[in-house]
Protein backbone atom coordinates (compact mmCIF):
# COMPACT_ATOMS: atom_id res chain seq x y z
CA UNK A 1 0.00 0.00 0.00
CA UNK A 2 2.42 2.69 1.19
CA UNK A 3 5.75 2.54 -0.68
CA UNK A 4 7.65 5.19 1.28
CA UNK A 5 7.58 8.65 2.76
CA UNK A 6 7.84 10.56 -0.49
CA UNK A 7 8.36 14.01 0.97
CA UNK A 8 7.75 16.29 3.91
CA UNK A 9 6.02 19.57 3.08
CA UNK A 10 7.24 22.67 4.90
CA UNK A 11 5.31 25.95 4.67
CA UNK A 12 7.57 28.99 4.25
CA UNK A 13 6.93 32.66 3.65
CA UNK A 14 9.77 32.95 1.13
CA UNK A 15 11.71 30.34 -0.82
CA UNK A 16 14.46 32.89 -1.40
CA UNK A 17 14.94 33.39 2.35
CA UNK A 18 14.46 29.73 3.32
CA UNK A 19 16.50 27.88 0.70
CA UNK A 20 19.99 28.90 1.95
CA UNK A 21 19.41 27.00 5.21
CA UNK A 22 18.71 23.78 3.32
CA UNK A 23 21.33 24.16 0.59
CA UNK A 24 24.16 26.13 2.23
CA UNK A 25 23.86 25.16 5.90
CA UNK A 26 22.61 21.56 5.58
CA UNK A 27 24.34 20.98 2.24
CA UNK A 28 21.27 19.40 0.61
CA UNK A 29 20.67 19.42 -3.15
CA UNK A 30 17.99 21.67 -4.65
CA UNK A 31 16.30 19.59 -7.33
CA UNK A 32 14.11 22.31 -8.77
CA UNK A 33 11.50 25.00 -8.28
CA UNK A 34 8.01 24.88 -9.75
CA UNK A 35 4.82 26.95 -9.69
CA UNK A 36 1.69 24.91 -8.97
CA UNK A 37 -1.04 27.27 -10.12
CA UNK A 38 -3.90 25.02 -8.98
CA UNK A 39 -2.62 25.08 -5.39
CA UNK A 40 -1.47 28.74 -5.50
CA UNK A 41 2.04 27.82 -4.38
CA UNK A 42 5.62 27.90 -5.56
CA UNK A 43 7.50 24.80 -4.45
CA UNK A 44 11.14 23.86 -4.15
CA UNK A 45 12.14 20.21 -3.89
CA UNK A 46 15.25 19.40 -1.91
CA UNK A 47 16.80 15.94 -1.89
CA UNK A 48 17.40 14.56 1.59
CA UNK A 49 18.55 10.97 1.08
CA UNK A 50 15.66 8.76 -0.04
CA UNK A 51 13.11 11.43 0.89
CA UNK A 52 12.55 14.97 -0.31
CA UNK A 53 11.70 18.15 1.52
CA UNK A 54 9.10 20.25 -0.30
CA UNK A 55 9.22 23.93 0.60
CA UNK A 56 5.86 25.59 -0.11
CA UNK A 57 5.64 29.36 -0.61
CA UNK A 58 2.16 30.84 -1.08
CA UNK A 59 1.65 32.80 -4.30
CA UNK A 60 -1.73 34.23 -3.30
CA UNK A 61 -3.08 35.45 0.06
CA UNK A 62 -6.04 33.03 -0.07
CA UNK A 63 -3.97 29.92 -0.80
CA UNK A 64 -4.14 27.07 1.73
CA UNK A 65 -0.44 27.59 2.54
CA UNK A 66 -0.91 31.33 3.17
CA UNK A 67 -3.80 30.51 5.53
CA UNK A 68 -1.69 27.84 7.25
CA UNK A 69 1.20 30.28 7.82
CA UNK A 70 -1.19 32.97 9.06
CA UNK A 71 -2.74 30.57 11.57
CA UNK A 72 0.26 28.46 12.64
CA UNK A 73 3.38 30.14 11.30
CA UNK A 74 6.05 28.56 9.15
CA UNK A 75 6.85 24.89 9.66
CA UNK A 76 5.91 21.34 8.83
CA UNK A 77 2.70 21.30 6.82
CA UNK A 78 2.26 17.68 5.68
CA UNK A 79 3.79 14.26 5.27
CA UNK A 80 3.40 12.78 1.77
CA UNK A 81 3.16 9.02 1.42
CA UNK A 82 4.14 7.52 -1.93
CA UNK A 83 1.45 5.12 -3.18
CA UNK A 84 0.41 3.21 -6.27
CA UNK A 85 -3.23 3.21 -7.46
CA UNK A 86 -4.19 6.39 -5.63
CA UNK A 87 -7.90 5.99 -6.41
CA UNK A 88 -7.88 2.59 -4.68
CA UNK A 89 -5.97 4.05 -1.72
CA UNK A 90 -8.55 6.86 -1.38
CA UNK A 91 -11.38 4.30 -1.36
CA UNK A 92 -9.48 2.17 1.15
CA UNK A 93 -8.91 5.11 3.50
CA UNK A 94 -12.59 6.09 3.27
CA UNK A 95 -13.66 2.50 3.99
CA UNK A 96 -11.42 2.55 7.08
CA UNK A 97 -13.17 5.67 8.36
CA UNK A 98 -10.58 8.24 7.28
CA UNK A 99 -12.11 11.52 6.18
CA UNK A 100 -10.57 12.63 2.90
CA UNK A 101 -10.13 16.29 1.97
CA UNK A 102 -9.88 15.16 -1.65
CA UNK A 103 -12.30 12.41 -2.69
CA UNK A 104 -10.64 12.39 -6.12
CA UNK A 105 -6.96 13.00 -6.86
CA UNK A 106 -5.71 16.42 -7.94
CA UNK A 107 -2.60 17.31 -9.90
CA UNK A 108 0.22 18.43 -7.64
CA UNK A 109 3.87 19.34 -8.07
CA UNK A 110 5.84 17.22 -10.53
CA UNK A 111 2.55 16.33 -12.23
CA UNK A 112 1.87 13.79 -9.46
CA UNK A 113 -1.64 12.79 -8.44
CA UNK A 114 -2.31 13.82 -4.84
CA UNK A 115 -5.09 13.58 -2.26
CA UNK A 116 -5.06 14.75 1.34
CA UNK A 117 -6.47 13.04 4.43
CA UNK A 118 -8.18 15.30 6.96
CA UNK A 119 -6.02 15.75 10.08
CA UNK A 120 -9.07 15.23 12.32
CA UNK A 121 -9.04 11.61 11.12
CA UNK A 122 -5.28 11.08 11.47
CA UNK A 123 -4.36 12.26 14.95
CA UNK A 124 -3.74 15.85 13.89
CA UNK A 125 -1.28 15.14 11.05
CA UNK A 126 -2.05 16.23 7.49
CA UNK A 127 -1.13 13.25 5.30
CA UNK A 128 -0.94 13.40 1.52
CA UNK A 129 -1.25 10.36 -0.74
CA UNK A 130 1.07 10.89 -3.71
CA UNK A 131 1.22 8.83 -6.89
CA UNK A 132 3.87 9.57 -9.48
CA UNK A 133 2.48 9.34 -13.01
CA UNK A 134 4.43 6.93 -15.16
CA UNK A 135 7.19 6.63 -12.56
CA UNK A 136 7.99 10.36 -12.81
CA UNK A 137 9.91 11.94 -9.99
CA UNK A 138 9.52 15.49 -8.80
CA UNK A 139 11.64 18.01 -10.65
Amino acid sequence: MIKKVDHIGVAVKSLEQSLPFYTDVLGLELQGIENVEGQKVKVAFIKAGETKIELLEPTHPDSPIAKFIEKRGEGIHHVALGVESIEARIREMSEKGIRMINETPKTGAGNALVAFMHPKSTGGVLFELCEKRGGEEHV
